[in-house]
């Protein structure tokens, strides 16, 4: 009789482009969801739990630009129907969902509508280093808004965000630019061709890496890169290439030249005019609640994504430098991003809504936060209560229920007890400030040992055996009084080197 083969075991790894959080991760992400929550909840937003689940049709089109299922989502297929069901798919941004919830219950919502979501969000994409197929976003949006004031709420609201989470000014610039001023650039240029219009587009999207000669020369014929291979130009007449250069170069000294710039750059266009009365409203507004260019201004080399907007586009850009992974400075970048997009509802209803809003990259401000040096410390873990005699379990759940009534995080050793020396290896392990011990002598007399293991560790490392007599890291104290020392010990830890999020010193 043949050999039943086995079946293999699993692999215990995650898939490709996905990624395990673990305790202090969780903990910082949470931490700072709720600080930016209370803030987009003191503006008048309110938060929305969207499905994580939608239709491919109401998502519309997907990431990359191709319009089938399956391109860019994670989708599938439902089969009640016997290959007759819909599409569906994971959202891949909050802003999709957030078009189908308005259509679906605006009868039911107010006008505006102002909602903020948080959670994750699945893309169907190559990963890479740093580029995860789930990641979190953090949206607040207004619908049915037309007025620019709320663009400039977002933009204040944005820089709260950053500064409650420990991003200090100086360290950050939201800068501000209009699709409008744009469009009007594009058409002081004589350009009409949609194609064309897309590539002046993408050549724009390049300013920040090959500069205004790289520009002019894309605009025109062409350019050889750094490799030595030739890109070819759009094609533009030298004439035609100056109401771009004269864009993307008329930041001023102040707002009124900068604005006044933009203003020379798109010429007669009506469109770019009205972009350009936009930013000076925007503008004018934010001065009026105390949002200087110290924190926010305009800036005509935001053009990121305006090929998805219709109005003002704005981005947070952290200003620190820091140290990549072969020791070059290098600023930053970009945490969070958005804009006005007009056209949020109309696939569902076919009437324009307007709608602007904006998307905090959470793991890149989490990641900005930790090379500021304002999170990663070593996470404080509970309290560790040993077990000396497994018949007196019900003594040790008692110590530990009333540190826990105290406020105080601490946990009963639960593994075999038999090796004392293995109860402190799992506290260490765990990252415990103190480890209490009651043995059945302690019990007997009323008091318990409260290890600080904190101040042993550091005994251990640095002290001599003079230092280490005379700063014992052990203290013997009435039951009665085990609450206040395990509150005085905690208090005098440093274990992290770190402010609390948000708090401390730069």
């Amino acid at each position: 009789m043949a050999k039943v083969k086995k079946a293999p075991r699993p692999k215990a790894e995650t898939p490709k482009g996905f990624r395990d959080y673990f305790g202090a991760e969780v903990t910082e992400r949470t931490e700072m969801l709720s600080k930016i929550a209370a803030v987009y909840h003191r503006y008048g937003f309110d938060a929305l739990e969207s499905s994580a689940v939608e239709t491919v049709e109401a998502l519309g089109k997907f990431l990359p630009d191709v319009d089938r299922p399956n391109a860019g989502v994670f989708g599938w297929q439902d089969g009640e129907e016997e290959g007759k069901g819909d599409w569906l798919a994971l959202r891949y941004d909050l802003t999709a969902p957030l078009a189908r919830v308005y259509a679906q219950h605006r009868n039911d919502l107010p006008t505006p509508y102002r909602r903020y979501a948080m959670g994750p969000v699945w893309r169907n994409e190559k990963p890479g280093p740093g580029r995860f197929r789930q990641f979190y976003q953090c949206d607040a949006d207004t619908a049915g808004a037309p007025s620019v004031a709320a663009d400039a709420e977002i933009c204040a609201m944005l820089s709260d965000c950053l500064e409650v989470v420990g991003i200090p000014r100086g360290d950050y610039l939201i800068r501000v630019n209009n699709r409008k001023v744009l469009n009007g650039v594009l058409e002081a240029m004589g350009v009409a061709d949609e194609t064309q219009q897309a590539d002046v587009l993408r050549t724009i999207d390049k300013f920040d890496k090959v500069g205004e000669a790289g520009v002019r020369q894309l605009l025109g014929k062409g350019r050889l890169d750094a490799s030595g291979a030739y890109i070819d130009g759009v094609g533009l007449e030298e004439a035609q290439a100056e109401p771009v250069i004269a864009f993307l170069t008329s930041q001023g000294a102040d707002a009124a030249e900068t604005l006044a710039n933009l203003r020379a750059a798109v010429g007669g266009s009506e469109i770019g005019a009205e972009g350009v009365d936009e930013l000076e409203t925007i503008s004018s507004l934010l001065l009026a609640q105390g949002y200087g260019p110290d924190r926010i201004v305009i800036d005509p080399s935001v053009v990121r994504g305006l090929g998805y907007y219709t109005g003002p586009v704005f981005e947070a850009e952290l200003t620190f430098e820091i140290l990549d992974e072969k020791g070059r400075k290098r600023q930053f970048g970009s945490v969070a991003g958005g804009g006005r997009y007009d056209g949020l509802v109309k696939r569902f209803t076919g009437q324009e809504v307007p709608a602007t809003g904006v998307s905090i990259g959470v793991d890149r401000l989490l990641a900005a936060l930790h090379a500021k040096g304002r999170l990663g410390g070593k996470a404080e873990g509970p309290v560790v209560v040993t077990v000396m005699d497994r018949d007196r379990m019900a003594d040790y759940q008692a110590i530990v229920s009333d540190l826990r009534q105290a406020g105080i995080r601490a946990e009963v050793y639960l593994g075999n007890p038999k090796n004392f020396g293995n109860q402190l290896k799992y506290a260490d392990k765990r990252g415990s400030p103190v480890a209490v011990i009651e043995g059945a002598e302690e019990k007997a007399n009323g008091v318990v040992q409260v290890k600080d293991l904190v101040l042993g560790a550091q005994i251990a490392e640095n002290a001599t055996l003079e230092e280490w007599k005379d700063r014992p890291s052990q203290y013997e104290v009435p039951r009665s009084e085990l609450v206040a020392k395990i509150r005085e010990i905690i208090a005098s830890h440093d274990t992290s080197g770190q402010a609390p999020l948000g708090q401390g010193a730069d």
